[in-house]
Parts: structure tokens; sequence; C-alpha cells
């Protein structure tokens, strides 16, 4: 029994070292767009007009719905300020998203972000702080 588990862990290795170059750097351009680093163009336009309903330009991250419907851009404008765009898609509309400058990447090392800052959330509070501190059941009597 410990040899069947043995030969699945020894070949895990193997398989994981066995990816493209492409692949490794086009995910970590992935990485990089992600945390706005990649300066981009990205273009919606008609393709029965052929005219550009819009351009954005910028420190750009863009991902699609999860009914492929609509495609969001979220641009990075200043330190904390950010933009988001999305456009919806459809039969005649479509995208095309250039890479403006060349991005310096690993094709042989996977990047992996840490952002402990993450961990610890922003709490919003909105109410009123005597609906706290009153017992609605004790006024209901």
């Amino acid at each position: 029994m410990k040899r069947l588990l043995l030969i699945p862990a020894l070949c895990l290795p193997l398989m994981a070292g066995s990816c493209d170059d492409a692949a490794v750097a086009t995910h970590n351009l992935k990485k990089a767009a992600d945390n706005f680093e990649i300066n981009r163009r990205v273009v919606f336009f008609n393709g029965i007009t052929d005219k550009y309903i819009l351009t954005v330009e910028g420190f750009c991250s863009m991902d699609l719905n999860s009914a492929a419907t609509a495609f969001n851009v979220i641009c990075k404008t200043g330190p904390s300020e950010y933009k988001r765009h999305t456009l919806v898609l459809s039969d005649n509309v479509s995208a095309f998203v250039e890479q403006l400058d060349a991005a310096k990447v690993s094709a042989y090392h996977y990047r992996v972000t840490f952002k402990p800052q993450a961990i610890i959330p922003d709490v919003d509070f909105r109410g009123d702080l005597g609906e706290l501190t009153t017992n609605s059941s004790e006024l209901m009597q």
C-alpha cells in the first residue's frame, strides 16, 4: 500500500517541472498585471460599425464575469485611487488588450504575492449607536 502512494508522490515533482517557459512567464505577467504593474491599452469596439466604443489606458487589471458576458477593467490612477469600467459584451461588441511596455518576468520561477494587509479586514460600521445599546424587545412591552 505504501508503494502505491509513493509512486504518485515521486511523479508529482516531475510533472510540475515539465511546464513550458511560456506558461510560467504568462502566469507571472498576469500576476504583475493584477498588481497594477503592467501598462495596458484596452479597446472595446463594435464589430458591425468598426467603431471604438471605449479606450482605457494605464496600469489596469481585467477579468470576465463568470458568465463571460461582462468585461471588467480596474485601473490604478493614484497611490490609493482606482477606477472600474464594465462593458457588457454582445455578439457585436468585443474587446482587445494590448500590453504597451515590455515587462521583466521570470520564465523559471512562479511569482507568489503574499499581502499580510489583506488578512485583517477593513470593517465599516453603518448604523446608529443608540440602536445597539437599546433592547428593542423591552420597548415592545
